[in-house]
């Protein structure tokens, strides 16, 4: 079911100057485990030097109390990740951490960089010895190759190199410093917990931390923390910004901020515009747990019809499910979500999800909300059409698994059998995230980059993913 879903990219969780940086670190990350599943990893500042643990798995399997107890010190960074770039395995979990000339340095990535490929050529023609494939690990030979006078200035200079998404958070021996791409793809938000400055993806991590929101690190602003408070320049070239909106629309939790906005809110008034655009007459809208819960929310609120929870999900399937023979079709759908009955038999219901990539399994949904007795099957989707790969940070499929890039919405609603199947257009999605919509980006509707895709985009290690076992199909 997930592969039918874009994944999670990662998330990135900074503090400088707490006692207990380690362990604030530690919740952080436990906030933003929803944006990376697969690793998890805490470096932290220890007797002037920068110690490292990090290993495979949820954050609360990967630290217990002895490990963060040699973390212990004021300053942290922290990583959660889902591999957009690079294979799942523990050589790429993140922070990573190197020594060189400038000292040593732990950095975080949340991002994608495009020209990570031929950069990556280039330092290996030079004599450089990479030991992950991760896009991450090409910014830091930039660095230790860096020439500049102190490493603040190497880590500019690495990143002016390269082409892309990255909200950075770097760690040394003496200062925290996090950097945003000049388009501002990702999000990162700073705050404040007592005396202690707090970098994060998401603001949900500082609410369960205690700490303030203050503002977002700019698009194009470098950061840096240390003994005497914090330093703000900006030493990239001024772009025009180009917020990720599916962080509205998919990633970012509701409880959180992101661009500025809530994401509860504009969620939900993407619901809302969905109805007026494509109501139809109904008895019930039953959300797809749990993304479509909040635009599901809007539509029944502007549409006037009963919001139920026709599907439950059950939160505590594990990665490592044995599946049965496949003679058993949809288990993989059953077995995370169930309907209920009484909701749906002898309704008109109209489902509300946050997007179709492939179609597989929302076809499976549809079919169990038939087999529960529903007289009539509306699907709603709270974005328009994903008709094209994002190269910024999100594991999106090759566009020959994107439904919307090879077929007509009449199609794609008769492949998933149901009676009506409607998008929310791009202009209420843009009118959805307010006033600043000029900043976002919309590449994955539209298919206009703000940076120019790879150049050998096949050769991308982003776009080389295995089809799923009922992969998508060729003839809705």
């Amino acid at each position: 079911m997930d592969r039918d879903k874009f994944r999670d990219e990662c998330g990135v969780f900074g503090i400088y100057g707490h006692d207990e940086a380690s362990h604030m670190t530690y919740l952080g990350l436990y906030a933003l485990q929803h944006r990376g599943q697969e690793s998890a990893g805490i470096a932290a500042v220890r007797d002037g030097r920068v110690q490292l643990s990090r290993a495979m798995g949820h954050v609360s399997d990967v630290f217990d109390e002895d490990v963060l107890q040699g973390l212990a010190g004021r300053s942290a960074i922290g990583h959660v990740r889902y591999s957009t770039f690079g294979d799942s395995r523990i050589v790429n979990a993140q922070p990573i951490l190197i020594e060189c000339s400038h000292g040593q340095i732990a950095l975080c990535h949340n991002g994608n960089l495009v020209n990570a490929p031929e950069l990556r050529a280039e330092l290996v023609r030079r004599g450089s010895i990479f030991q992950t494939n991760s896009d991450t690990e090409v910014i830091l030979h930039l660095y230790a190759r860096s020439t500049a006078a102190t490493a603040e200035d190497a880590m500019v200079e690495s990143v002016s190199r390269v082409a892309g998404a990255f909200s950075l958070v770097t760690l040394t021996p003496d200062n925290l410093v996090a950097v945003r791409d000049p388009h501002g793809f990702r999000p990162l938000a700073l705050g404040r917990l007592g005396e202690a400055h707090v970098v994060c993806s998401e603001t949900c991590a500082m609410d369960l931390i205690g700490a303030t929101y203050v503002r977002d690190v700019e698009p194009g602003e470098v950061l840096v923390i240390g003994r005497d408070g914090l330093r703000s320049y900006r030493p990239f070239p001024a772009v025009t910004p180009a917020h990720c909106v599916f962080e509205h629309v998919y990633f970012a939790r509701p409880d959180s901020y992101v661009f500025g906005q809530s994401v509860n809110e504009v969620r939900t008034n993407l619901g809302r515009l969905l109805a007026r655009e494509s109501a139809v007459p109904a008895d019930v809208v039953v959300p797809i747990p749990d993304s479509g819960l909040c635009a599901a929310a809007g539509y029944a609120e502007s549409a006037g019809v009963p919001l139920r929870m026709g599907l439950i999900r059950n939160h505590y399937v594990g990665r490592t499910f044995i599946q049965p023979h496949q003679s058993i079709r949809g288990l993989k759908v059953k077995v995370k979500l169930n309907t209920v009955r009484s909701i749906i038999e002898g309704n008109r219901v109209v489902l509300v999800d946050d997007s179709i990539v492939r179609g597989t399994t929302s076809r499976k949904i549809v079919g169990m909300i038939k087999a529960a007795g529903a007289r009539e099957v509306h699907m709603r989707i709270s974005c328009p059409p994903t008709v094209s790969p994002c190269y910024y940070g999100i594991d999106t499929p090759h566009p020959n698994e994107l439904i919307a890039a090879r077929h007509p919405v009449s199609e794609i609603r008769d492949f998933l059998g149901a009676d009506t199947l409607s998008y929310l257009s791009l202009d209420g999605l843009r009118e959805a995230v307010g006033a600043s919509h000029p900043n976002y980006c919309y590449a994955c509707y539209t298919r206009e980059y703000r940076v120019a895709p790879p150049s050998d985009s096949d050769a991308y290690m982003q776009m080389v993913l295995k089809l799923p076992e009922d992969g998508p199909p060729s003839q809705p």
